[in-house]
C-alpha cells in the first residue's frame, strides 16, 4: 500500500521535498510517525508539540480535512494523497 504525501510552506522546507511516498501506514498517525523518521526532527517539530500535532498543521486527506474524518484515525488506503500545510488566509 503506497500514500503520496505533498509538503508545502514550512513543511516542505523541513522536509526538503514537496512529496514523498510512503508505504504500508494504516492511518494517519502512523503516517506522521513514518514522515518523522524519515525525514527527521526538524519535520518532527514542525508537526508535533511534545506528543500532540499542533493547531497549525492542516492535513488533507484525498481532498478533505481530518477533521471531518477520524483526525488522525483516519484509516488510509493504497493511492490516497495527503497533504500537510500551514494554515491559509487570504480574501
Amino acid at each position: 500500500m503506497a500514500v503520496t504525501v505533498k509538503f508545502f510552506a514550512n513543511f516542505r522546507e523541513a522536509a526538503g521535498a514537496d512529496k514523498t511516498v510512503i508505504e504500508g501506514t494504516a492511518d494517519v498517525s502512523s503516517l506522521l510517525k513514518a514522515l518523522v523518521a524519515k525525514f527527521g526532527e526538524k519535520l518532527g517539530r514542525q508537526l508535533f508539540d511534545g506528543e500532540k500535532l499542533r493547531e497549525t498543521v492542516n492535513i488533507i486527506v484525498n481532498g478533505r480535512s481530518v477533521n471531518l474524518l477520524q483526525g488522525l484515525h483516519t484509516k488510509l488506503k493504497d493511492g490516497d494523497v495527503v497533504a500537510i500545510f500551514p494554515p491559509v488566509s487570504g480574501g
